[in-house]
Order: structure tokens, then sequence, then C-alpha cells
């Protein structure tokens, strides 16, 4: 479990984050939500073990941490079966295969970053911290730069694979929908000093919330 109580965060007299607790369990997913620029992705690096520099507590008993990021941070000279592989030599080539076909990223194993779409790289990175195996996913605004229907169907992926782990993830976004659908549990911030303005229990199926907003999402644009 990761548990962090009142952790506050300065930069001289700037007060970035104040006071921020939260819990996250294995085979969970919960959302940090809040403006663009609260802090959130400084709250990320101290859960992360980056940045050391706070007051609070924080305890940690996960052991091992994979992380997406906002950008792919690929390796251009790797095709997509090399920049999985690199962060774990001993994963299985058939485990390998499964996590790209999940991803859909079958017909594109030989291909290397520069030949593919930002949505496609960024579905590369999904795929090797799941192949890393890590106990904790810290994911930092994973699906910014996307558009909808790229954005639908990679929470579709990412969903499907999180269903056969018990992998617990941290994920920090702006987008009330994206963690509507993803989180179990939502914790809302307010603008900087970020603090917590509010926790959102959420359970149910993530693929059901999916389906549900897409189907919205196409009757409002079909109206």
């Amino acid at each position: 479990m990761l548990r962090a109580r009142n952790i506050s965060r300065s930069y001289g007299d700037l007060m970035a984050i104040k006071d921020i607790s939260l819990e996250v369990s294995p085979n969970e997913i919960v959302g940090l939500v809040g403006p663009s620029g609260c802090g959130k992705t400084t709250a990320l690096n101290i859960f992360s073990g980056h940045d050391n520099d706070f007051s609070g507590s924080l305890e940690n008993s996960f052991d091992k941490l994979s992380y997406v990021f906002q950008e792919d941070r690929l390796l251009p000279w790797c095709n997509v079966w090399d920049n999985i592989r690199i962060v774990n030599d001993d994963i299985e080539n058939s485990e390998l295969e499964h996590l790209l076909n999940i991803m859909e990223l079958g017909d594109f194993k030989k291909s290397f970053p520069a030949e593919l779409s930002g949505g496609m790289r960024q579905r590369v990175s999904i795929a090797r911290a799941f192949a890393y195996k890590g106990d904790l996913l810290l994911m930092d605004e994973p699906f910014k730069s996307l558009d909808q229907k790229l954005k639908e169907s990679l929470l579709r992926s990412l969903i499907k694979l999180f269903m056969e782990t018990d992998l617990a993830i941290l994920i920090v976004t702006h987008d009330q929908i994206e963690a509507k659908i993803l989180c179990d549990r939502i914790i809302m911030l307010t603008s900087r000093p970020s603090e917590v303005q509010d926790v959102i229990l959420n359970p149910g199926n993530k693929l059901d919330r999916l389906d549900e907003v897409v189907s919205r999402a196409k009757e409002w644009r079909n109206a």
C-alpha cells in the first residue's frame, strides 16, 4: 500500500501542495484530479520517491514502481518489441505478444517510434509499464495529447490489461470524465496551493462506464 498523510511541498515562499492525504492499494485505480498547474505532478514526484523535500509522512510498501509519462520516452533506435522487452528481459515471448495484442500493437512490433503516431507510441509506453511488472503504476496525464477517439480506444486497452492483474495505479489527470471512467476513488484537488477538496468513491465496472460515456458522446454528436 501507498499511504500519504498531510503531504505539503513549498518552493521558497510558494506553496505548491498542502496537506494532501491518500491511500492506494493493490487492484485499484486512484485518480488525482485537478486543474492544470495545481501541483498534481509535484505530488506524483513525491509519491514516486523522486522528491524528498516535503513535510508530512509517506509509507510505500510496494516493491517496484513503473511510470507512464505525458511523453512516451521510447528509445528511437529500438522497434516496438525491443522498446517493451528492454524493461524485462525475462518476459516470455507469448506474454509480450499478448500485451501487444491487447494494446492493438500486434501489427507494429517491428516498427520504430518515428513510424508511429503519438497514440501508438503511448500504447507502447503503457505496454512497457505492464511488461515491467511493477506493483504500483504511476501515470502522469498519459492521455493528454490524444483526440477523443484515440483516448477511448486506449482507455479500453488499459482497462483490459488492468483487469488481468492486481496492479495498483495512481493516475494524475485534469480530465474528470477520464477519471470517472477509470478510477475506483477520485481525489479532487483545488487550485494552487493544492488541497484535497473532495474524495469520491466510484465503484462499478470500468468497461461499462466507458461504454456509457462513448454512447452519450455519440448521441450528442448526432443530435
